[in-house]
């Protein structure tokens, strides 16, 4: 058995980067749900330099380079701004608590990708790699 410090140290940055990817592909599915209809909702695309489109661009894009772990710092940090911008214009308004304006999915990617900006992608990223790459330059 490997000693507790160990084991943290090895799956630590593990968990961190399957933390990253499922949120990733959670917010993947909202940005081809607005842009591209999938999975379908029925209802027309956003027009092209609406906020619904920037939105859904944002969603797919960013969450694309989550999701690979590319620029991941930067990307989150404007994902978390996104989705605080969404909570306050969207949700909040609403109902005051966020289970009844729908806003918790909102409220969660904020702070999971204000906490990505900060902790970084974790393993299995783009970023190691380009990292590692510059570091042997």
């Amino acid at each position: 058995m490997l000693p507790n410090d160990t084991l943290l140290t090895v799956w630590a940055p593990r968990m961190l980067a399957v933390l990253r990817i499922m949120t990733a592909l959670l917010f993947i599915a909202h940005g081809s749900q607005k842009l591209l209809d999938f999975p379908p909702l029925g209802r027309p695309l956003p027009e092209a330099m609406t906020l619904s489109w920037f939105a859904g661009v944002l969603e797919l894009v960013g969450g694309i380079l989550v999701l690979l772990g590319l620029f991941t710092r930067p990307v989150a940090f404007i994902l978390a701004g996104e989705m605080a911008f969404a909570y306050f214009m969207g949700h909040a308004p609403r109902n005051f608590f966020p289970v009844l304006n729908g806003g918790d999915a909102a409220i969660l990617f904020c702070f999971i990708f204000l906490y990505l900006s900060v902790a970084g992608p974790g393993a299995w990223a783009l970023d190691n790699a380009r990292r590692s790459r510059s570091v042997a330059a």
